[in-house]
């Protein structure tokens, strides 16, 4: 949920959206990085020139204070409303969920779980094995599709 919490300077730079950006954790206090995809970027550059504003101001301003974010339950709330918009069960699509979801999609391409656990900012490796649900039949599979 730390996302609610970003700037505009955290995502734009020289009138353009950046590819990646930094948040930092409120449960850890690290920074994490992720990405901005093209299709992506264009939807927030857009917005951003509608509602103008300077590069301190929150990304996501709150509807009734625009000095402070938009609060999680909002947040939450938005994401409900764009999962039942496309016709997905808003049960199993949540803020939480999509991010869990990049996540596993990754682990399945790579097997690379240092690689996720940077991406998710956990401390630990068995963090991220809990995180992900790994289990012993994923490491088999893995196993079995590498060659030495």
């Amino acid at each position: 949920m730390d996302l609610v919490k970003i700037r505009i300077s955290d995502i734009v730079c020289d009138r353009k959206v950046r590819t990646r950006a930094t948040v930092v954790q409120h449960k850890t206090g690290r920074p994490v990085q992720f990405e901005l995809m093209d299709d992506v970027r264009a939807s927030p550059l857009k917005w951003l020139e509608l509602r103008g504003g300077s590069l301190e101001d929150f990304a996501f301003p709150s509807r009734t204070d625009h000095t402070t974010h938009i609060s999680i339950r909002q947040y939450a709330r938005l994401v409900d409303e764009w999962v039942t918009g496309i016709g997905l069960p808003s049960e199993d699509y949540g803020t939480h969920s999509l991010r869990r979801t990049k996540a596993s999609i990754i682990y399945k391409a790579a097997g690379n779980l240092r690689a996720v656990q940077i991406l998710l900012g956990h401390t630990k490796i068995e963090s991220t094995v809990r995180y992900l649900g790994v289990d012993v039949e994923d490491a088999l599979t893995l196993a079995e599709g590498t060659e030495i």
